[in-house]
């Protein structure tokens, strides 16, 4: 069945690395960007490969653009089956060097951000028995492997796996909902000398938004296999 994928921080990256094997394997895709003509130019790069792709402009940062692409893609007749929180912000100063507004950022890319497209949208999966939420997260984020990173990074990460626990535990099991760790991958952010493509650091989001009805949720996945917290 053709299920509709939303995957925020979607225009480069692991997130397009995302929607394209998301659409390759025939699911309709929307790429959530910032900055619309990079998400553009995502879209139509997937669409040359004879996918349904399109951008929406979402800004973590600015709840109203969570709340007027949400409202778009409703008025263009599209549901929502599957959710991947992938929009990132690593802040490379000390915590305690940051400013307000750099914490502020951090918490709407990995929390808030997150929370407001998950309330809005799993009414509707959970009125068609049908959800996938994937959360990006980052071992980073993890107790068990140290809470690494600098700044606000493995401390925002570790909530969003807090609230991957959470949110198991509230919605129907229809509703399936995992947090995983794409490793150290060769983006923007990972940098060149990093050991994955983006393609290897998406399969694990991909297995997870793609869950059959018995797979898990509520777990941290790395290379498909559960990781501590």
């Amino acid at each position: 069945m053709k299920r509709t994928a939303l995957v925020t921080g979607a225009n480069r990256g692991i997130g397009l690395a995302i929607a394209r094997q998301l659409a390759e394997r025939g699911n309709a895709v929307l790429l959530g960007s910032r900055d619309p003509d990079a998400g553009e130019q995502a879209a139509q790069s997937l669409r040359r490969l004879g996918v349904d792709a399109a951008v929406v402009r979402i800004d973590l940062n600015v709840p109203s653009t969570i709340d007027a692409a949400l409202s778009d893609i409703r008025k263009s007749g599209r549901t929502v089956d599957v959710l991947v929180n992938n929009a990132g912000v690593l802040q490379e100063k000390p915590l305690l060097e940051l400013t307000d507004a750099q914490i502020a950022e951090s918490i709407a890319a990995h929390v808030t951000g997150p929370i407001r497209l998950v309330r809005s949208l799993v009414p509707d999966m959970i009125a068609r028995g049908y959800g996938r939420i994937v959360n990006v997260s980052s071992g980073w984020g993890s107790f068990a492997e140290g809470m690494g990173g600098p700044g606000a990074y493995g401390v925002t990460k570790a909530a969003l796996n807090a609230l991957t626990v959470r949110l198991s535990k509230e919605l129907p099991p229809t509703i399936k909902v995992n947090a995983m760790c794409p490793g150290w991958v060769r983006t923007r952010m990972g940098g060149a000398g990093a050991s994955r493509s983006p393609d290897e650091g998406a399969d694990t989001a991909v297995w997870l938004a793609t869950l059959p009805d018995d797979g898990p949720t509520g777990g941290f996945f790395r290379d498909r296999k559960p990781i501590a917290w």
